[in-house]
């Protein structure tokens, strides 16, 4: 938090006339602008449509009315900064954009600075070389820390409350609260601590609910529980040691040692042998948060919103970090980006861009895994180097992987493998992905619960012929995606 009010205090100082600053948290930011001026020799002014001024001015003739608050900015001769709550709806009025471009204008030889604070960001284009946007970053792990010490010391004053908590206990808390608000921190904590009067492990599946109707309230991430391990997913040998051999990399130790996060992974594919599995397991490998990003969530009908729900994503990943972001099948999000000057005015492009900029460039530890299953309407700006650490193509499983998925399906409907030829069924099945394996096995299990009996071998082979599969169906499309692979992609079996 130090860096960011260490760069604010520096655009004041530099004069900066506006500066506009990205945040929900009204009550937090208010109190670093507060350091901030204070440090500075500042007094600072609040502004609020409900209220106007805080403290209140008699000189103001109409003190809800944003032009006339805006008017009142150029007449005060204090050194001062003035925080504008909630300012942006009223940058669509052109005349409040005119009047605000003459305020620029003469605050720029004062020493006085406008903030405006808002959760969105919007900038009409008349006003973009005279802001100066910054993101305010979430509570850190100690910010986190403190806040949980202020509720455990509240709490000790209630006799209903036994507070005494372990170190292990405070920090798998703190962890379990990355990416939330302080506001949002301080609920979940008093909420775990109303569900039993202590703070203990059993309290963190309250608090990571917590967080994911937090994250769902955003509309554009989806918060995943470890449903999945690598138990579950047959094959891909290959693949699986690449990720296991960086299970430890996010830690402390790997960076002593000299080496960088991992960055991510595109995983490119037949559909239905896997990606999508792959992408589940490797959170519950890793233990890390699983995100999943929606592109098509993405695009919304205001001019500009698309891109702010690309930054918010990014965000939300970030303060959650180290974390895993899934992006499922993201050819379709972004297949259109060539055409998008015409078809959407651009908007695709600047939100493939700005996806883009930040996956080469992205200091946080959010490990991205995206998925495709048609490579040629994938932009070739994304399989560039750099962008992903690999790139795995997931061939049709062999028939040693067929085994292993029919196995893997068979015990997960609560039958035994031994009791059937698993070598012959995966020799009767070739060509088939593991979701058909898998489609055929419910299919014969609803057929012999049907006949009030238990499935056999038979009905297996029963359901896999009257299915045809995939790479009967598209096999020239598979063929020339294998021959894409092939020099361009590495094997993940």
């Amino acid at each position: 938090m130090e860096d960011f009010e260490g760069e604010l205090k520096l655009l004041i100082r530099a004069r900066y006339p506006i500066i506009y600053l990205v945040s929900w948290e009204e009550r937090r930011v208010e109190r670093m602008v507060r350091r901030v001026a204070a440090s500075l020799g500042k007094h600072v002014v609040v502004w609020a449509s409900s209220t106007g001024f805080d403290p209140p001015d008699s000189r103001v003739s109409e003190p809800t009315k944003p032009f006339s608050a805006l008017s009142h900015v150029v007449q005060v001769a204090e050194k001062s900064v003035f925080l504008l709550k909630d300012f942006h709806p009223y940058l669509e009025q052109p005349v409040v954009i005119r009047r605000m471009r003459d305020v620029a204008a003469k605050l720029r030889v004062s020493y006085k600075t406008v903030i405006i604070l808002s959760p969105v960001l919007k900038i009409p284009i008349e006003l973009e070389k005279d802001i100066s946007v910054l993101d305010v970053p979430l509570p850190t792990e100690d910010d986190l820390r403190k806040i949980l010490e202020t509720v455990t010391k509240q709490a000790k004053r209630d006799i209903r409350f036994k507070v005494d908590i372990s170190h292990e206990v405070e920090g798998k808390m703190v962890t379990a609260t990355c990416g939330l608000t302080e506001e949002e921190a301080e609920n979940a904590f008093a909420k775990a601590l109303v569900n039993d009067g202590r703070f203990t492990e059993d309290d963190l599946p309250t608090i990571i609910n917590e967080k994911k109707q937090i994250i769902r309230k955003t509309g554009v991430l989806e918060y995943y529980d470890f449903s999945e391990s690598f138990e579950t997913v047959g094959g891909l040998s290959r693949l699986k040691l690449w990720l296991k051999n960086r299970a430890a990399a996010f830690g402390a130790e790997a960076r002593e040692f000299g080496l960088p996060e991992p960055k991510g992974l595109l995983l490119v594919g037949v559909q239905g042998c896997g990606k999508s599995l792959t992408a589940k397991a490797v959170a519950s490998l890793w233990k890390l948060p699983l995100l999943r990003l929606d592109v098509g969530n993405l695009f919304g009908s205001f001019i500009g919103s698309s891109e702010e729900n690309m930054r918010k994503a990014i965000k939300i990943a970030e303060g959650l970090s180290p974390a895993v972001l899934w992006l499922d099948e993201i050819e379709k999000g972004f297949s259109g980006v060539s055409s998008s000057g015409m078809s959407d005015g651009g908007t695709t492009a600047r939100v493939f861009a700005t996806f883009l900029t930040w996956l080469q460039e992205k200091t946080k530890p959010v490990f991205v895994v995206a998925t495709a299953n048609a490579i040629d309407q994938l932009p070739p700006e994304m399989l560039r180097k750099g962008r992903f650490d690999e790139i795995f193509f997931i061939d049709l499983p062999t028939v040693e992987e067929r085994k292993r998925i029919f196995e893997i399906h068979l015990k997960k409907r609560k039958r035994d493998p031994n009791r059937f030829a698993v070598e012959h069924l995966a020799r009767n099945c070739e060509g088939y992905s593991g979701a058909e394996i898998e489609q055929a096995i419910i299919s014969a299990l609803y057929n012999a619960f049907a006949l009030k009996r238990e499935i056999s071998n038979e009905d297996i082979l029963k359901a896999v012929g009257e299915s045809v599969p995939l790479s009967t169906m598209m096999s020239e499309q598979i063929e020339d995606f294998r021959e894409w692979a092939r020099d361009r992609a590495r094997p993940a079996s």
